[in-house]
């Protein structure tokens, strides 16, 4: 092959109730499709975790979404890894039976799938998740004792060494929310997402390693009306397996061109980025725009945000699904220009010098 491989990365933004991508791993078709047409797929938590379920695709990276915004910024490097010895961080205020089954969970990966988790470390004070919605329909959230989180992470490093940090934090229990509600029955927002990155972001940004969380909650009634897409969220006691999945290959971060190796991934190497077309405000997307990176648009994954790239000044191929997303990949990946397919061709300008 004559050719660097050819890298995509796929961007769904969390918490802002994306058609597709906003539910319980419902993104996941979408990233196994391009990881057959790419050589390499950067992409990021909230598309690769489906709670209990996962899928195990062996081109992509999962990459947490801070650590996405410094490798597109070219700040940091992506560094492949064959395994990680994975930490786990439990929430102080997680009660004992839901507890246990958290590490009940991670017991099982551990003896399925052979994963390289090491120890547990429990927060010496509750880690106290809020949620929040803002004006605009997006989730977020707050947690009032980053300091224990943060302590726990720094034991878990020092202590065992290890590469990567999970987090299962106690999320409130709002069972008769609207919002909740909504969500089970495939409309509206995830109430839990944007809470959860403010967790992960936090240990990136403060370790360099990488991360990703599993919230604890208690099993919700059963509903014979659950949409398909949530229904990942209903099946179990815990959301852990799919999060320890997606760190146990996760590359690690390279925070200097100095400690480059030639293998490590840079964001000079990236060839296009897919985004919802009314998600286009993110920082990384900002930063891919600067460079020659294809940036392409999908229209039919409608978001709670109206962010489209005109008004940024940004130069898009726009594509109404992700099926004709694959098809601009494809014809970019093979050198051809896809107004090759077309059965109608134009003719070309003629420049005075």
């Amino acid at each position: 092959m004559n050719q660097r491989p050819y890298t995509v990365i796929l961007i769904i933004p969390t918490g802002i109730g994306a058609a597709i991508g906003g539910y319980a791993g419902d993104a996941i078709p979408v990233a196994r499709a391009i990881a057959s047409v790419a050589d390499r797929l950067i992409t990021h938590p909230n598309v690769l975790n489906g709670a209990q379920l996962y899928w195990s695709l062996p081109n992509a990276f999962y990459v947490e979404g801070y650590g996405l915004d410094q490798f597109a910024a070219g700040y940091w490097g992506l560094r492949p890894v064959h395994q990680n010895r994975i930490g786990l961080i439990l929430d102080q205020g997680i009660e004992p039976d839901l507890r246990l089954r958290q590490l009940q969970a991670a017991e099982a990966t551990r003896a399925t799938l052979g994963l390289n988790l090491l120890d547990y470390v429990v927060t010496d004070a509750p880690i106290n998740v809020e949620l929040r919605t803002s004006d605009s329909g997006t989730s977020w959230g707050t947690i009032q004792n980053s300091g224990t989180l943060l302590r726990a992470a720094e034991t878990l490093i020092s202590k065992a060494r290890v590469d990567a940090i999970a987090v299962v934090a106690r999320f409130p229990d709002d069972m008769d929310s609207p919002a909740l509600q909504q969500y089970r029955h495939g409309k509206g927002i995830d109430p839990l997402a944007g809470a959860e990155a403010v967790i992960s972001h936090l240990i990136v940004r403060e370790f360099q390693v990488p991360c990703a969380h599993a919230p604890a909650l208690l099993p919700l009634p059963l509903d014979p009306d659950i949409s398909p897409r949530s229904a990942a969220e209903e099946i179990g006691y815990t959301f852990l397996p799919s999060v320890l999945v997606g760190l146990s290959r996760a590359p690690q971060f390279v925070t200097s061109q100095h400690q480059s190796a030639p293998h490590d991934i840079w964001v000079n190497q990236v060839d296009a980025v897919i985004i919802p077309a009314t998600a286009c405000g993110g920082s990384a997307v900002l930063s891919l725009s600067q460079s020659k990176v294809q940036i392409v648009t999908v229209q039919e994954n409608q978001t709670q945000l109206y962010v489209p790239p005109e008004p940024l000044g940004l130069k898009t191929t726009c594509v109404n699904s992700y099926l004709e997303a694959i098809g601009i990949l494809a014809t970019h990946k093979a050198g051809i220009a896809p107004t090759a397919l077309s059965p109608v061709i134009s003719s070309m300008h003629h420049l005075s010098t």
